[in-house]
């Protein structure tokens, strides 16, 4: 599925409140971007039984205080059920999600930092970090150029004099 497929299902399938639709494509081309830099159209994510996706949190190695939490998006069954990241447990089972669902669902986890996306099977080195706050600043960025709301600091037409 296409990302201009994937961003019509998310509008079709946000809350028909008259203004989440408008909002979600008010910000369709945000999460474009953001998935047009991603290999996949979608990932797998390991979750809970309960749909709760799976999070992990990292130690800065030079600074043992300094963490942050993680999701891990595989670009394959295996990779998020065998491979080296995959919980060793049977409590959990790995979601195929379209990439821009996740980029969207991101916003709003507020306990998570960051989505690494592991772009090469059988590969999980390194991988592609998204962080919330990158996805959060550009979704707003998109929403004040589609409502026309100057940027924080910047005065727009009021006159420099007007105090």
């Amino acid at each position: 599925m296409n990302l201009d497929q994937q961003i019509q299902l998310l509008i079709e399938n946000a809350p028909q409140d008259g203004q989440t639709p408008k909002i979600v494509a008010a910000i369709a081309p945000a999460l474009k971007l953001l998935s047009q830099r991603l290999r996949h159209e979608s990932y797998y994510i390991v979750q809970t039984l309960d749909g709760r996706w799976l999070t992990t949190t990292l130690s800065n190695r030079a600074q043992p205080g300094l963490e942050k939490v993680v999701i891990y998006a595989f670009p394959t069954l295996e990779d998020a059920t065998t491979g080296p990241l995959a919980p060793q447990t049977s409590a959990c089972i790995a979601a195929q999600f379209l990439v821009t669902h996740i980029l969207f669902q991101m916003m709003a986890l507020n306990s998570v930092d960051s989505l690494v996306f592991f772009e090469t099977p059988n590969e999980s080195v390194s991988g592609i970090e998204v962080r919330r706050q990158d996805i959060q600043n550009l979704v707003q960025d998109q929403l004040r150029k589609q409502l026309g709301i100057p940027e924080p600091g910047k005065h727009g037409s009021i006159p420099p004099n007007l105090a």
